[in-house]
């Protein structure tokens, strides 16, 4: 109904022993204007190719880690109170419909330490996980965090820094760098750099059952799937980011991963097949809540 206020987006999927869910944070309009490597043209035909509307929507998602013996675990938090629209900021009330309290967290695994990943970590100051140890990684620490990061910032880029070191202050003593491997038991860190320094996904795994959880290497599908040149205008990195989603996009499609990402829609989970020169993104099938 036009005007009604969307129901949370959550979806579990079984995955070994652990269920992992998608938390839809909800969407934000974009602009083919943020679109790099690739002619706006071809970039809105994609687009509207892909059954889209010719200036994109992207998707946020965060996820929830759950199983027998351990304690919950976060994948970023969404935006959280810093949600720039009303689309947005919707991952804690998807939290609360699976019965996971945030007090009951005990791991916020960060990708990078962009506001649309970490926003929802704070809110007035405060924890909004109060028992959550922080993991992030040491590259993306070192180029938020430090004091000189901030004072060499551009203007335009300092909200990013503060945004992220504000997120980060409520849990003084309980952030943990990592520098990839394994972070938790069956959940290993991957190293993605390009679209920030320390940019990563995790690698889950139970039994004979793993999920590549890729963040950032996809922010809009309809385009980047079909030309892997296509950047997003706020790659620290943007070579860099390049070559690691070629990588990526080659390395899935070749051993058939199962992956999830965070810009991809809800409820994003899925595979990448190659499809001529570039790649398509085939979303797994629910079936009973497998």
């Amino acid at each position: 109904m036009t005007g009604s206020k969307p129901l949370p987006g959550v979806l579990r999927w079984n995955l070994g022993d652990l269920t992992v869910t998608a938390l839809n944070d909800g969407w934000f309009q974009a602009s083919l204007d943020l679109v790099t490597g690739v002619d706006t043209a071809e970039a809105g035909r994609l687009q509207v190719a892909g059954f889209r509307t010719e200036q994109p929507k992207i998707t946020l998602n965060a996820f929830l880690i759950t199983g027998p013996g351990r304690k919950p675990v976060l994948v970023d938090t969404g935006y959280g109170a810093l949600a720039p629209a009303e689309t947005l900021g919707r991952a804690g009330a998807a939290l609360a419909t699976t019965g996971v309290r945030p007090e009951d967290v005990e791991t916020v695994l960060v990708t990078h330490l962009h506001p649309d990943h970490v926003g929802g970590l704070a809110r007035d100051g405060a924890a909004v996980y109060p028992n959550a140890e922080v993991v992030v990684h040491a590259a993306e620490a070192a180029h938020w965090l430090p004091d000189a990061a901030l004072a060499r910032a551009p203007d335009e880029a300092k909200p990013y820094f503060e945004g992220a070191r504000n997120a980060l202050a409520p849990y003084k003593g309980r952030v943990r760098e990592q520098s990839g491997g394994e972070v938790l038991p069956g959940i290993t860190a991957v190293h993605l750099p390009g679209h920030t320094p320390g940019h990563c996904g995790f690698r889950i795994v139970s039994g004979d059952k793993a999920l590549l959880i890729w963040t950032d290497v996809v922010h809009m599908p309809a385009i980047q799937f079909k030309n892997p040149e296509a950047g997003v205008a706020f790659d620290v990195d943007g070579d860099q980011a390049r070559a690691t989603r070629k990588r990526i996009l080659d390395e899935v499609a070749t051993e058939k991963t199962f992956i999830a990402g965070s810009h991809l829609e809800f409820p994003t989970f899925g595979y990448v097949a190659r499809d001529g020169a570039g790649y398509s993104f085939v979303p797994a099938l629910w079936v009973g809540g497998e």
